[in-house]
């Protein structure tokens, strides 16, 4: 089987959106303390139901740490957990937890997990699933990289600018691709052979990361030809206010909505069953699978889905201090901060291996 070195997810290759501004000369996650994420939740606990809503801190600590102490502390079958969305280990994080009510009076145990804390609890009628949540808020310091040195918010201010007047180029991050960003190898090892000795949930994690490099890629010839903020005929495009898809028949037409920041083009996660587009959008995301000799079938065990080219960036504001520079802003579901930090900084703001639990659900 041919390999192809470019499967290994490398976030220094990708173009920048705004690449005639400077990057910023710092670092992140020196503290935990220094990546704060607050998951903004689709809906409040009503106060009535059947199952527990929970608000946890956590400082040091994957979702899946915590899932877990609840199963095994509480006896509580794991499929009666819910989350809306994993978040960091290397951060501090408050989100939302679900877990039958009958288990409230075991909360106070949670105590004997070092780093997590209970801030809030209600009751709801339904189990918290998987992008049950509008978004998170980040609040990330960024430290200058040597003692000498000063950061100015002048740059990231900025920055901020042309990605809160064109949109955040909607790439994967680093988190989503394992390890060394090895993982989509092992997918396309996964699709090409066919058969792989391994948990179907690993299968779906592989498969999953190849799907998203061949996301960025294609997002990547979008920006190279100048079609970030516009669209092309046959293209899939999604409104920004009601969330609705249409095929795009005349580009003309359509391209001065998308340059309003009203709609946008939608990339491809290859599957069986997702809106294909049509024309010269089709044969840009052929060219994507041609570079790896791919084609659509080899995804045909995955459901598919479309993906946007950008998202907003709102509330944004820095802050000045002497640790360094605060950031804060708000991102959709879906969005990984470190695509925000990436066009500040001018760089993978992933230096280290982190673990492969993200920031973007």
């Amino acid at each position: 089987m041919t390999f192809f070195p470019n499967l290994r997810f490398d976030f220094n290759i990708y173009p920048y959106l705004t690449p005639d501004l400077p990057g910023l000369d710092g670092v992140i996650r020196h503290q935990a303390r220094d990546f704060q994420v607050d998951e903004v939740p689709a809906y409040s606990p009503s106060g009535q139901g059947e199952h527990l809503l929970v608000l946890i801190e956590k400082e040091g600590l994957t979702t899946r740490a915590v899932l877990e102490f609840l199963r095994d502390r509480f006896h509580i079958n794991e499929a009666h957990i819910g989350v809306a969305g994993l978040k960091d280990k290397h951060a501090l994080t408050r989100q939302w937890f679900s877990i039958p009510a009958r288990h409230e009076e075991r909360l106070e145990s949670l105590a004997e997990l070092p780093g997590v804390r209970v801030l809030e609890r209600g009751l709801h009628p339904h189990k918290l699933k998987t992008g049950h949540l509008r978004g998170n808020r980040f609040r990330i310091l960024i430290r200058p990289s040597s003692e000498a040195s000063r950061l100015s918010k002048g740059p990231v201010e900025a920055v901020f600018y042309e990605l809160k007047r064109r949109g955040v180029p909607n790439y994967y991050g680093p988190q989503r691709f394992g390890i060394g960003g090895m993982n989509p190898i092992k997918g396309y090892e996964l699709v090409k052979k066919g058969k792989i000795h391994s948990p179907s949930w690993l299968k779906k994690l592989l498969v999953s990361s190849l799907q998203s490099l061949l996301f960025n890629d294609w997002l990547a010839l979008r920006m190279e030809r100048g079609l970030f903020d516009q669209v092309i005929e046959g293209d899939v495009a999604k409104k920004h206010d009601t969330g609705g898809e249409f095929v795009v028949r005349e580009a003309v037409l359509e391209t001065p909505r998308a340059q309003r920041f009203e709609i946008s083009a939608t990339g491809p996660l290859y599957g069986k069953k997702y809106r294909e587009a049509e024309g010269e959008a089709r044969a840009l995301e052929d060219q994507i699978l041609q570079r790896y000799d791919l084609e659509r079938h080899h995804f045909a065990l995955r459901r598919g889905d479309r993906r946007l080219i950008r998202f907003p960036l709102t509330e944004s504001s820095v802050e000045e201090t002497s640790e360094g520079l605060w950031l804060s802003f708000f991102l959709p579901k879906g969005a990984y901060a470190t695509t925000v930090l990436r066009e500040i900084m001018k760089k993978n703001p992933e230096e280290g291996e982190l673990d492969t639990e993200s920031e973007e659900t």
